[in-house]
């Protein structure tokens, strides 16, 4: 378990009953598939920052990139006090090294996107983001942060999960001593998982490596953190995970049969065509690269980025 990756959670949505209401917004993705995977760090800016259960609901009100959080029927201002809060929590946030954040969505606090703020009519925009969930990305703008609504949509749940992942392999790579061969290892090993989201961060994170000695350590190491976390951040799609198949394939053309090849062709079609799930041509890819021990594709993360038990690659 001291291994697993830690990402930061709003409490209520590992069934906790600390909502306004006395309820909670359980997420049975993260309680009963992702909690085999990471550990998590529960965080409830309400209660920590001293407010009852049940209590009063809050609102945003305001300016939309800096509104007072009021509560709903008494219009009592509390921005101040869960300011300074969210200041210190977020401080000693520092010390769990976490790998992500999911946020509640919706909420005045911990909503990442879309939080509703209301002008000086009562009516609201949905433009604002809660203030505890401002000041986490505003501290730690490089921890691949999402909301659990968000997270229903397939596309964003893979997308999400996979940068957690890459992040917590990365840091176990600043855990060595820096050199330009372990920043050399960790991309090798990466280049088609990057190539999947961004063939321009591919291109730029590549040359980036191979004019490594030019720069102070530090400041390549820096600069090749950004463009990873900038580029998990693109979404993969049919189109870029096509382009890394049909890649993949070349490195088969002594190996495989005409036939086979066919085959392959004919399965990246059909993902191409919303037929099939990646799963597919990825676990057929698999099978040549086990069965034909090629090297460099042995090392590639982008064939198993996540445990399969996820089933991140299965949805068509």
């Amino acid at each position: 378990m001291e291994d697993q990756i830690k990402i930061g959670v709003s409490q209520c949505l590992l069934g906790e009953n600390v909502r306004w209401n006395g309820g909670h917004s359980r997420s049975r993705f993260i309680t009963d598939i992702l909690s085999h995977y990471v550990n998590f760090v529960p965080v409830c800016p309400e209660v920590e920052a001293g407010f009852p259960v049940p209590r009063e609901t809050f609102r945003l009100v305001g300016d939309i990139e800096n509104p007072r959080l009021v509560t709903s029927k008494n219009k009592v201002d509390h921005t101040e006090h869960m300011r300074q809060w969210a200041g210190q929590r977020v401080e000693s946030l520092e010390k769990e090294n976490l790998c992500g954040f999911i946020f509640k969505k919706d909420s005045p606090n911990s909503g990442l996107y879309r939080v509703k703020v209301y002008n000086e009519k009562g009516m609201p925009e949905k433009k604002g983001v809660g203030l505890f969930a401002r000041a986490f990305t505003e501290r730690f703008p490089r921890i691949p942060v999402e909301e659990d609504g968000r997270l229903n949509d397939p596309l964003l749940r893979e997308n999400f999960i996979e940068q957690i992942f890459t992040l917590k392999r990365w840091r176990e790579t600043l855990g060595k001593k820096k050199s330009v061969g372990h920043l050399v290892d960790f991309h090798t090993r990466h280049k088609l998982l990057i190539l999947s989201h961004s063939t321009t961060h591919y291109r730029a994170m590549g040359k980036l490596v191979a004019e490594g000695k030019s720069l102070p350590l530090d400041t390549l190491y820096d600069h090749y953190e950004l463009q990873l976390l900038e580029s998990l951040r693109l979404k993969g799609t049919i189109k870029k995970n096509t382009n890394v198949l049909l890649h993949l394939l070349g490195y088969f053309k002594k190996e495989l049969s005409a036939d086979e090849k066919q085959e392959v062709l004919e399965i990246i079609d059909r993902y191409r065509e919303e037929i099939l799930p990646l799963i597919v041509p990825i676990t057929l890819v698999n099978h040549y690269v086990r069965k034909y021990q090629q090297p460099y594709l042995l090392q590639q993360v982008y064939l198993n980025p996540h445990p399969i038990e996820l089933k991140l690659r299965n949805h068509a």
